[in-house]
C-alpha cells in the first residue's frame, strides 16, 4: 500500500490512527479485542497539541472513542505540523500544489475560523493567527460564512468593524421564535375577604359578621377563559425555520352547579357559595340551620358551608366541606375548612374544633381546638388545648391565655399569660403541630410495621428449612398469605420510611417562632421555642420572646 502524502500518527496495532490532510484532521479508532489499555484520551490531546490542534470538540474526541468503530471522523479544520508547515481548506485552495518555502515564509493573512452556538441562532468569528497575521478583507469572511453555510441573519457593518482588527467579534444572530402564550383563567370574584371581621364606620371591629362566605346569584359570572395563541416560527443563522411553540389550551374549571357560555365563560348555575377544589370553580348550596345541632337534628354532615344560628351541643357533630359558622356555643365537635363561632367554644373537657384553614371564637374554655393555619380568640383562653400551623392570636377585650397547652408554628400573641395565681401556662412555638404530630405517627406506624416485617421473614426462613410437600393444605395456604403479605408491607415500610425522612427536614426547617405579650406574662409559664425551653420566675411586661443564640431573649414588645 501507497504511503500517504500527508502526516500520519499511529495505526492499527495503536489502537488509532490521526490523519492530518489538506482537508483537516481525522481520528479513526479501531475496536480493541483484548480487554488490554491501548492508550488514553489524554494520549490523543497531546498528538493534537503538538499540531497545534486547538478548535476541536473534545465530546467529538470522546464519543469517538467509546464508539471505536474504526470509521475516520473529522475533528478539526485546522493543523500545523510540528516541522511548521500548516494547513487547512481555504489556504489549500490558495497556494495550490506548486508552493514553495519561500511562499510559507511571506506574511499570509490570519485563518477565518467559523464557530456555531448549540442553537444554531448564532455565528462568531474567530481568527487564527498561526497561519498568518494580515488582515482578512470582508470578502474573505464572506466567504467563510458561505463556506459554512451561513446565510442568515448576516450583520454587514459587524463584518465592516471586525476586518479592522484580529479580534473575535459575532458576525451573524439568528431570529428566536416567540413562542405562543398558554391559556388562562381570569376570575372575576376574591376569596382573600373570607374570615375576615367586618369592620363598622366608626373602625369597630364586628366578630359578628365575619364575612365567611363568598355568595353569588345564579347567572353570576365566575371566571373567562382567555384562549392561548399561537407562535411565531424563527429562523437560524443557516436559514433553516425554527418552530415555534403553541400555547397550551386548559379547559374550562367547570365545577358542580355552573354552566358555560360563548364557549369561554363560566356563570353559576345556582345561588350559593364559590368553592374552589383544586382547578375547578363550583357553586355551593348554603346550609342554613335556624335551631340548634342537638337532639333536635341530630349530628351534621354536609358537602359544603354550614350556618347555625344556635348552639352545638355536647355529644353532636357538625361536619362540613366547606366553612362553618355557629351564631351560638360550641360544646359539641365541629369540624370544617374556616370555623367561626360567635358565642365561644365551651368543650366541658370533651368538645374539640378543628379546621383545615382558622378558627374565630369569642372565647374558648376547657376545649380542644386545632386549625391548620390560625386561632384567633376575641376574649379568654382558658384551660384549653390549642394548636395552629401559623399563629394563635387573643388581642381583643382582655386578650388573656391562662392553663393548658398552647402550641402554634411562627406566633403566639396575647395580652396576658397566666394570672397572679401563676397557674402553669404552657406555650410552645416554632413546630408546626400537625407536622409533628403526623412524624410521631408515622414513626410509630414504621416500627410496628418493621417488627411485623422482621416476625415474617424470620417465619418464611423456618419453613423454607422444612419440606413443604408434606405439609397439609391449610399449612400451605398459611405459608402462600405470609409470603404474598411480605411485599406490600415492605412496600410500605419504605414509603412510610421516605415521609419520616421529609418530615424531618420540614420540621428541621421549621425556625423564628415568637411570643409577643402586650401586657403581662406572670410566672407559671413555660415556654418553649424552637426546642429551647424558658420557666418563667418573674413577671414579664410588653415584650417579645424568641431564640438568640439557643438562649430564650427577651426583647421590647
Amino acid at each position: 500500500m501507497a504511503e500517504p502524502d500527508y502526516p500520519t500518527v499511529g495505526d492499527m496495532n495503536a489502537g488509532y490512527l490521526f490523519e492530518f490532510r489538506q482537508d483537516g484532521v481525522f481520528l479513526t479508532v479501531y475496536p480493541q479485542h483484548s480487554d488490554e489499555t491501548l492508550f488514553e484520551l489524554t494520549d490523543l490531546q497531546q498528538i493534537l497539541m503538538d499540531y497545534s490542534v486547538e478548535d476541536y470538540n473534545i465530546l467529538e474526541l470522546a464519543k469517538t472513542v467509546r464508539s471505536a468503530n474504526g470509521v475516520p471522523v473529522k475533528l478539526a479544520e485546522h493543523f500545523i505540523a510540528p516541522d511548521g508547515k500548516a494547513s487547512s481548506p481555504s489556504r489549500a485552495k490558495k497556494a495550490g500544489a506548486e508552493g514553495t518555502e519561500e511562499e510559507e515564509k511571506e506574511p499570509q493573512p490570519a485563518g477565518i475560523l467559523v464557530d456555531v452556538s448549540r442553537d444554531k441562532m448564532r455565528a462568531v468569528i474567530r481568527y487564527d493567527t498561526k497561519v498568518g497575521t494580515l488582515l482578512p478583507q470582508p470578502q474573505d469572511i464572506y466567504d467563510a460564512l458561505s463556506e459554512r453555510g451561513i446565510v442568515f441573519g448576516i450583520k454587514q457593518s459587524a463584518v465592516a468593524e471586525g476586518v479592522k482588527k484580529l479580534e473575535t467579534f459575532v458576525v451573524a444572530e439568528g431570529q428566536p421564535p416567540i413562542h405562543g402564550e398558554n391559556a388562562r383563567v381570569e376570575k372575576k370574584y376574591d376569596l382573600g375577604v373570607m374570615g375576615h371581621p367586618a369592620v363598622d364606620q366608626y373602625n369597630r371591629v364586628d366578630y359578628k359578621n365575619m364575612n365567611l362566605f363568598v355568595l353569588v346569584k345564579k347567572g353570576t359570572l365566575l371566571a373567562e377563559r382567555i384562549p392561548q395563541t399561537q407562535g411565531v416560527p424563527g429562523m437560524d443563522v443557516f436559514g433553516v425555520s425554527v418552530a415555534a411553540r403553541n400555547g397550551r389550551p386548559i379547559p374550562m374549571p367547570k365545577g358542580k352547579n355552573t354552566e358555560v357560555r360563548e364557549e369561554n365563560k363560566l356563570y353559576a348555575a345556582i345561588d350559593g357559595q364559590i368553592v374552589e377544589q383544586g382547578s375547578k370553580i363550583m357553586v355551593d348550596p348554603h346550609l342554613v340551620i335556624k335551631s340548634g345541632v342537638g337532639v333536635g337534628s341530630g349530628n351534621i354532615d354536609f358537602t359544603g358551608s354550614v350556618e347555625v344560628h344556635g348552639n352545638v351541643e355536647a355529644g353532636f357533630v357538625v361536619k362540613a366541606t366547606g366553612d362553618i359558622e355557629v351564631k351560638g356555643l360550641v360544646s359539641g365537635d365541629v369540624t370544617g375548612r374556616n370555623v367561626f363561632v360567635s358565642g365561644g367554644i365551651s368543650g366541658l373537657n370533651r368538645g374539640k374544633v378543628k379546621a383545615e384553614e382558622d378558627v374565630h371564637a369569642a372565647y374558648v374554655e376547657n376545649a380542644i381546638v386545632e386549625a391548620g393555619r390560625d386561632i384567633v380568640v376575641s376574649d379568654v383562653a382558658l384551660h384549653s388545648t390549642l394548636r395552629a400551623g401559623k399563629r394563635i392570636v387573643a388581642m381583643e377585650k382582655k386578650g388573656a391565655i391562662v392553663g393548658g397547652n398552647v402550641a402554634a408554628g411562627e406566633a403566639i400573641e396575647a395580652k396576658m399569660f397566666g394570672n397572679p395565681a401563676f397557674v402553669v401556662t404552657r406555650l410552645s412555638v416554632g413546630i408546626n403541630p400537625a407536622v409533628q404530630q403526623e412524624y410521631k405517627n408515622a414513626c410509630e406506624e414504621y416500627r410496628a410495621d418493621k417488627t411485623r416485617l422482621q416476625q415474617i421473614d424470620a417465619m418464611l426462613n423456618t419453613l423454607s428449612k422444612i419440606d413443604t410437600s408434606k405439609l397439609p393444605p391449610l399449612r400451605l395456604e398459611q405459608i402462600n398469605k405470609l409470603t404474598v403479605s411480605r411485599f406490600p408491607l415492605a412496600g410500605k415500610i419504605k414509603r412510610t420510611e421516605t415521609r419520616i425522612k421529609e418530615l424531618e427536614e420540614e420540621l428541621a426547617k421549621m425556625e423564628h417562632g415568637r411570643v409577643s405579650v402586650s401586657d403581662k406574662m406572670f410566672p407559671g409559664c413555660r415556654v418553649t421555642i424552637n426546642g429551647v425551653m424558658l420557666n418563667v420566675q418573674s413577671e414579664i411586661q410588653h415584650s417579645r420572646l424568641d431564640v438568640k443564640d439557643d438562649k430564650v431573649s427577651i426583647g421590647p414588645y
